[in-house]
């Protein structure tokens, strides 16, 4: 039996940092990967395809111009195979870099299928031996899986999950999308984007609930403008496929898809994204054998150091839950291999930045509106619009927005919240002072280049401090 420092059971975002932290500090590390390539649900069927297919749209319909009029004249089904193609590329690539990261640092790389003979030993199931592996340290990182409700006749064609979706034989004229978080926001703008007719159906009374309510109603607008339906505070109670009505068209030909609302409408397109919630990957672990267990959701309870109820045993990713943002797994698995090694480290989850990759994009740090309210802390805006700048003239985003949350005794910046072009760059500039305790002040006082959207910082530090002097 070979005997590791640390098993990371999954090579996703999480996994992979976790090994190459405990690497960097001189321990043997192996991962286990089921899979027949790396990356987990970031590199294969989440964060880099979805990202990559947003990039190969911009720049297909939206940006080079020659480049949308052939586009438009290729048929549905070249269309989606030029853009997976683009995809494809960027997903091999990512592939060969974390391969090469485990490689550089001794990582071994063990392929099969792991779960717990007890909280040290992992049976590792390949396809052709199976081997007992003895570790130290665990750290589960196997993400998650699109859930997948049994009264739901998928298909993988018509009635599909967000693994399918870059699998399609053809590039839909109608679209149903179920749900409206991250998953479904994306690729339901996408889609839109491509001129794909798009209803999307959220059972809450706005999408994306959890970000700033300004910068939620301002997605919601420029979708609805952008020609997407959006049905908010409507449940899905049924999902059937059946023929078309007389006179009905659809893509394939063939049948197409009905779903019944909880207030009676009944919705048909070609296809249908079902998006409601991820399940955790953790059927198969024998989790009980380590002594730990799971929720109705198969996600795994850990403490703020990522560490579960085992202390040999640590879980981090989307298999514990929220944010479940790739940025934000690779955070908690360095630091679970920090904690887990006695190595010092400074982490503050309160500024984890949150990327949303819908057409526009959306980002945001710290403190929202709505909690500061909740919360009872006094606080003022400071608004700046994209257009203000000569930048945002010059890129041509006249919908772009960054608004800056301060505290109105201190005058240190409580959050920031930005909708446009490159928002999930520019947000980066508002975590830094934050993470300083920078006050507004700041803002006013530097230089920025020009043009860029930074000016956007300063532009609403005066727009906030002008409002705070009245005060």
């Amino acid at each position: 039996m070979r005997t590791f420092d640390l098993v990371v059971i999954g090579s996703g975002p999480g996994g992979q940092k976790a090994a190459i932290q405990a690497a960097k500090l001189g321990k043997t590390v192996c991962v286990v990967e089921k899979a027949q390539v790396l990356g987990g649900a970031m590199i294969n069927t989440g964060t880099i395809p979805s990202k990559a297919l947003r990039e190969a749209v911009l720049q297909m319909v939206g940006v080079r111009k020659q480049g949308a009029e052939l586009f438009q004249h290729l048929d549905r089904r070249s269309q989606l195979q030029g853009l997976i193609a683009s995809c494809q590329r960027v997903i091999k690539a990512e592939i060969d870099v974390v391969r090469s990261h485990f490689f550089n640092n001794g990582i071994e790389l063990v392929s099969g299928v792991g779960s717990f003979v007890d909280p040290h030993t992992i049976k590792v199931e390949g396809l052709h031996s199976t081997e007992l592996i003895r570790a130290e340290h665990v750290v589960i990182a196997v993400g998650t899986s699109p859930a997948r409700p049994g009264s739901i006749p998928f298909d993988g064609t018509q009635i599909i999950t967000s693994d399918e979706l870059l699998h399609l034989p053809y590039l839909p004229t109608t679209m149903l999308v179920v749900g409206g978080g991250v998953i479904g926001t994306e690729y339901a703008s996408i889609l839109t984007h491509l001129g794909v007719k798009v209803t999307l159906v959220e059972g809450r009374s706005r999408i994306l609930d959890f970000v700033d309510s300004e910068i939620g109603e301002a997605l919601q607008y420029h979708l609805r403008q952008g020609g997407m339906t959006l049905r908010l505070g409507e449940k899905v109670v049924s999902i059937r496929k059946i023929e078309p009505p007389p006179g009905a068209r659809t893509t394939a030909g063939g049948e197409m898809v009905e779903a019944m609302l909880e207030s009676g409408k009944t919705l048909r397109a070609d296809c249908l994204l079902y998006c409601v919630g991820r399940q955790g990957a953790t059927d198969g672990l024998n989790l009980e054998a380590a002594g730990l267990g799971i929720d109705s959701r198969g996600r795994i309870e850990v403490n703020e150091h990522y560490r579960t109820v085992v202390p040999n045993i640590y879980a981090v990713g989307d298999v514990i839950g929220f944010p479940a943002l790739a940025s934000t797994s690779m955070e908690q698995g360095r630091v679970a291999a920090c904690h887990m090694f006695g190595e010092r480290f400074d982490s503050v989850a309160a500024l984890f930045p949150y990327g949303i990759y819908a057409i526009p994009e959306i980002s945001m740090v710290g403190w929202t509106e709505d909690r500061l309210t909740k919360e009872g802390v006094p606080y003022e805006s400071g608004i700046a619009q994209y257009k203000e700048t000569a930048r945002g003239q010059l890129i041509g985003d006249e919908i772009g927005m960054l608004k800056m949350l301060i505290h109105q005794e201190s005058h240190t910046i409580l959050g920031v919240h930005c909708i446009g072009s490159d928002s999930t760059e520019l947000i980066h500039i508002g975590q830094a002072v934050m993470a300083f305790n920078g006050t507004v002040e700041y803002f006013v006082n530097a230089v920025f280049n020009y043009p860029t959207l930074a000016e956007c910082y300063k532009i609403a530090a005066f727009n906030g401090r002008n409002k705070l002097r009245n005060i």
